[in-house]
Order: C-alpha cells, then sequence, then structure tokens
C-alpha cells in the first residue's frame, strides 16, 4: 500500500515563546523525528500573533535538507499575482524545490480589506492566480489581465512549479482542484467527507482529461497525557466556536490518546482515499507531541 505522509504546522509566536522553540529548531527538530513537511498558514490581519507566511517558510527550509515546505494555504488572491509567483519561485530556489503550495481563498472579509482586495473577487483572482502561476514561475512573458493596465511581465530566474494543493471541503474547492490543482486539501472532515469528495474529485478530474489529485487532510492534535495535553472534547470545543460548527459534527475529528488510536484513526482516512495529513498541534509541549507524532508515522507503516 502506498505510504501515508504526515507533516506538522510550525509553532507560532506564542508556542515559540511558551515552549523556547524557534521556527529554525522546530522545522530541524520535525525533520530529525522523521515527519515528513514542515507547514505554515498564511495569515495577514486577523486578529492574533501570525508570521508572514513566506519568510516563516524560508527559514524552515533553509534550516532543513529533505522535509517538504508546505503553505497551508496560501492566499495569491490578496497579493498582485506577480508577486505572489515571485515569492513561491523564491521559496522553491531556497529549499532545492521542496515546496509544496496549498492554496485557499480565505481568511475572512477583514483580511481582504486590509489588503486592498474586494472580498467578492478572492474566487475569481485565486482562479487567475492558478492559470498564471506556471508560465510565471517558467519565465515566461505573461500578461497580467487582473492587472491596471494588463501589463506583461518576465521573473527571473525561473523555478520548478510546486505541486498545488487546493484548500477547503466545499464543492467550488473540489472543482478547482480537478481543474487546476494537484492535491485536494480539505481540514476538519470526516473520513466520509474525504471518500465522498475523493469520488467527486476523480469524476471532474477525469471530466477534464488529468490524473485525479492527490488528497491531503488537514487535522488537529494533541496526543499522550499530562500537563496543557486536551481532551478531544476541549479540543472539539474550540474547533465548533471557531468555525461555528455544533459540538456533536466535531468532536470525532481531534486526534488523541496513544499513538496508536490516532493511528487507527488515520488509517481510516487512509482506507476512504487520503495520502497525507498535515496535523496542527492543539496543545502539549511542541515537541514531545512531534515525537509521538512520529510514532503515528511508524505505526502507519
Amino acid at each position: 500500500m502506498e505510504n501515508f505522509e504526515i507533516g506538522v504546522i510550525l509553532p507560532g509566536p506564542a508556542v515559540q515563546r511558551r515552549d523556547g522553540i524557534d521556527l529554525r529548531e522546530a522545522a530541524r527538530h520535525a525533520e530529525a523525528n522523521g515527519l515528513d513537511g514542515v507547514w505554515h498558514g498564511d495569515h495577514l490581519a486577523v486578529g492574533g500573533p501570525t508570521l508572514d507566511a513566506s519568510i516563516a517558510l524560508a527559514t524552515a527550509a533553509a534550516s532543513t535538507t529533505r522535509i517538504r515546505i508546505g503553505a497551508s494555504v496560501f492566499v495569491p488572491g490578496i497579493r498582485p499575482v506577480v508577486w505572489a509567483a515571485k515569492q513561491i519561485a523564491t521559496l522553491q530556489y531556497v529549499s532545492g524545490d521542496r515546496l509544496v503550495l496549498g492554496v485557499g481563498s480565505g481568511g475572512g472579509p477583514g483580511q481582504w480589506a486590509a489588503a486592498g482586495v474586494p472580498y467578492g473577487e478572492r474566487g475569481r483572482r485565486t482562479d487567475t492566480a492558478l492559470e498564471l502561476l506556471p508560465r510565471l514561475l517558467a519565465g515566461e512573458e505573461v500578461r497580467l489581465r487582473d492587472e491596471t493596465g494588463e501589463p506583461t511581465v518576465r521573473l527571473a530566474p525561473a523555478a520548478a512549479m510546486p505541486q498545488v494543493w487546493v484548500g477547503n471541503a466545499s464543492a467550488a474547492a473540489i472543482r478547482r482542484a480537478a481543474r487546476l490543482g494537484d492535491g485536494w486539501f480539505p481540514s476538519l472532515v470526516s473520513p466520509r467527507e474525504v471518500a465522498d469528495g475523493g469520488a467527486r474529485l476523480a469524476e471532474l478530474a477525469a471530466g477534464h482529461d488529468r490524473p485525479t489529485p492527490t488528497i491531503a487532510i488537514g487535522g488537529a492534535a494533541a496526543l499522550g497525557t499530562g500537563a496543557g495535553v486536551p481532551s478531544r472534547e476541549e479540543i472539539a470545543s474550540g474547533i465548533g466556536n471557531a468555525y461555528g460548527r455544533p459540538l456533536e459534527e466535531v468532536v470525532d475529528l481531534p486526534l488523541t490518546g496513544h499513538p496508536k488510536e490516532a493511528a487507527e484513526r488515520l488509517a481510516v482516512y487512509r482506507d476512504a482515499g487520503a495520502r497525507h495529513a498535515i496535523i496542527g498541534i492543539s496543545g502539549g509541549d511542541w515537541r514531545a507531541q512531534v515525537d509521538l507524532l512520529a510514532e503515528v508515522r511508524s505505526l502507519l507503516r
């Protein structure tokens, strides 16, 4: 059976201070423990402390040699597309082509307003970015059809186009992944949603005469026991409050307990069609949680 990969979301500023760890050490720790990727979100103005995605991922890339460097997820539509392309090309350059580009169009109206981009244009701008990025990264001359005056530009140095995993579980995201993506990347979904979405993804991709994109899931975990390790119900309550979802809908989503329990749970997602899990740590010491995730990865193999 194809291997199941596990990546981890890098710790934010508050966790870094609490656990005495910076991005460089965190990325090296995940790589040394055999995880498959380190990931970072892309948030401009969301009301809490966040780091710039491209700089954080460049730091992780410069501190490691093997592990995937992942954006979870990059929001190209809030930038001029040529600026997004330059950031992506630079991350490919400094990482040695280890970037996986999760792409989304979220962040809420406030983030788009802060960037000076109309919220209603997010879908169109995201599609435009995904259509133009391969040519921009290849160093071709490209007309920027969404920018004033529709200027043409050629970027250098050229870079390999990374895999694009389209975030979100929505029908629109599945359509976008089937047409323009190499992967579909829903977060906080059930195995049934993965299976149903995967079937629709395969159908749509075939209609575009494209291979079926890979499936990666985003999840939340707090493994083991001890100080600062929340229960499944506590994590689920936080998810429900953050996303306006009823507790009964999300209570089974967090990964908790012994690594064997988490591995058994992820095996269900693997059977539903997922091939990657990108895990955000919901509590407990970050290093110790990565150690436990490494056990989960070993058990799945």
